[in-house]
């Protein structure tokens, strides 16, 4: 279970905003532009100051407005006939760069180190790339959990609020850290695995397809050539009854 399962119930929520935008004139890729440049803004912004704990508030808030953002963009596209290749470009790009950067600031946070942080956000861009070839070998992008985008948000953005009221954060995050280092490996291979397992379904199709129109082009040779042979019999035998 992943919180990525609840978007559908989400998004009916955004309707109403996401067709307000779209008779303004807004366009996916603009919002989707607009939520990555806030994104490394704020991260930028939070990195220079990591040690004035109470604005880490701005974590959990951004991350929750980022979200229905990502939601909006989609729907925008979706919806309103804006699907585009640099859309899907910029929608995959701009979430990785978008994850560094609000990840990044916990690097200097006590108990936290460059190190791990550093892993997080490496692991957090393979399991997009992970996610990705799911469309490139098999049929569907995969989103596959225990760690995807939406419950790295809700981790970071606990996290930040956390940090916001106790600005001295317990020595047991550090495992907790590598935990999530963990689970982001796991999310990797499921990813993997379900890719894989999706293309192995799409080949079997296409090979059972290639059999049976074979089977019916044998068939309709078979026809054809027992209506010929039917043909040449009924010949032969007006001419027999000729003579």
């Amino acid at each position: 279970m992943s919180i990525y399962d609840l978007k559908p119930k989400f998004q009916n929520l955004l309707r109403p905003t996401v067709v307000k935008l779209e008779r303004k004139g807004v366009t996916a890729n603009q919002v989707t532009l607009a939520a990555c440049g806030i994104s490394v803004i704020l991260g930028v912004f939070l990195t220079a100051l990591s040690a004035v704990h109470w604005l880490f508030i701005l974590i959990p808030i951004w991350l929750f407005v980022r979200m229905a953002l990502n939601a909006i963009d989609g729907m925008l596209a979706r919806e309103f006939q804006q699907k585009s290749r640099l859309g899907g470009y910029l929608n995959e790009i701009t979430d990785v760069v978008s994850d560094a950067a609000l990840y990044l600031p916990f690097a200097f946070i006590a108990p936290f180190d460059p190190l791990v942080i550093g892993l997080i956000i490496w692991l957090a861009a393979l399991t997009e790339f992970c996610g990705v070839l799911g469309q490139v070998q098999g049929q569907t992008r995969r989103y596959d959990g225990p760690l995807g985008k939406s419950d790295r948000a809700f981790l970071f953005g606990l996290l930040g609020l956390i940090y916001t009221f106790m600005p001295i954060l317990p020595t047991w995050f550090y495992a907790l850290a590598w935990l999530v280092v963990a689970l982001l490996i796991l999310t990797c291979v499921k990813r993997v695995k379900s890719g894989l397992a999706e293309g192995k379904a799409l080949d079997q199709n296409v090979e059972n397809h290639a059999e049976n129109q074979e089977e019916n082009h044998t068939d309709n040779e078979s026809a054809v050539q027992f209506s010929a042979e039917n043909a040449t019999q009924q010949k032969s035998e007006e001419n027999e009854n000729a003579r």
